[in-house]
């Protein structure tokens, strides 16, 4: 729980010390020093400790020596909303959604040198539109685009096709593992499996090569097809087939980092995965908020980002 500290030294042992016009006052035993938490808070202070600070309602209303629902009034007088901010320059942009259950996330446009966010919205699912929509504002509000980072979604690399596009390699990896599983059985799912999870450290060319060197060994088992009791048939080793068919669609994608107009693009969407993660954490301190209050939060969230990049 959140201790009150003396404003002076520091110290946490503090004790009452009777109400001066209705306001408590305190005492600290390590320094004597008197003082009085005013209920008149700021803002900026208040929204900074809720979500930074990550401190709840009731930590709040012992910092600032009042309840729990003056904390819970005064937040809900602080406006928090998002507008796209103006942008110039350019470079790499990570492209992203995140979800809270099945009906709604946010969805992110974010710079790779500084983490600013380009662009964000409140989604019920992902569609193309949403992220074409993203592309254009960024574009419109005047960012260079060089290249997108992206995790998979397969409509994208075409809606995108004018753009340079780096896979990530890290969904590359989470991929196989969903087909192949951590411990494959056959040899040639622990071939394929071991070739994809050491792809940060290949060449484009060689790991091309290695694959279908990969393709050329196996064809006789991948092409392999068992009967059904309906009398049709169907591959034997469907999974197998379906990580080589991923990896064979994305291939043109995965090492687009390693050409030279691109240097600098970073071959996986860690950082802005890393941005998702710590919203996360700080929303987790807060169980219980309802949807707009959350929409609210993850708007303030943004924005203390875009804020820090500005200044």
């Amino acid at each position: 729980m959140y201790k009150l500290k003396c404003p002076v030294c520091g110290d946490a042992h503090i004790v009452k010390n009777g109400k001066r016009k209705g306001i408590q006052t305190y005492l600290c035993k390590g320094c004597g020093y008197q003082f009085r938490n005013s209920p008149d808070i700021k803002h900026d202070a208040l929204w900074r400790s809720y979500q930074d600070g990550k401190q709840t309602i009731s930590e709040l209303a012992v910092a600032h020596g009042v309840s729990e629902s003056t904390i819970k009034r005064r937040l809900r007088e602080i406006e928090k909303v998002w507008v796209q901010p103006q942008l110039s320059g350019g470079g790499y942009v990570h492209l992203d959604a995140t979800y809270w259950g099945h009906n709604w996330g946010v969805l992110l446009a974010q710079d790779d040198r500084s983490g600013m966010p380009l662009y964000m919205a409140f989604v019920a699912n992902e569609k193309v539109q949403d992220y074409v929509d993203a592309v254009r504002s960024i574009e419109k509000r005047g960012y260079t685009i060089a290249g997108i980072v992206i995790d998979g979604k397969r409509n994208l690399f075409s809606e995108f096709s004018s753009y340079k596009i780096q896979m990530c390699q890290y969904h590359m990896i989470q991929i196989m593992r969903r087909y192949l599983s951590r411990h494959p059985r056959l040899i040639a799912a622990r071939e394929l499996k071991a070739m994809v999870d050491n792809i940060a450290n290949e060449d484009g060319a060689e790991f091309a090569n290695k694959f279908r060197t990969w393709k050329a060994n196996w064809k006789t088992m991948l092409d392999r097809r068992s009967t059904l009791k309906s009398g049709k048939t169907q591959f034997t080793h469907k999974r197998l087939r379906s990580a080589m068919n991923s990896v064979n669609f994305y291939l043109p994608y995965l090492f687009t980092y390693q050409l030279p107009e691109c240097d600098g693009m970073p071959n996986t969407n860690n950082k802005i995965e890393g941005t998702f993660t710590d919203l996360k954490k700080n929303l987790n301190n807060h169980s219980g908020m309802s949807k707009e209050n959350r929409k609210r939060f993850i708007s303030g969230f943004f924005l203390a980002l875009v804020k820090s990049n500005i200044s």
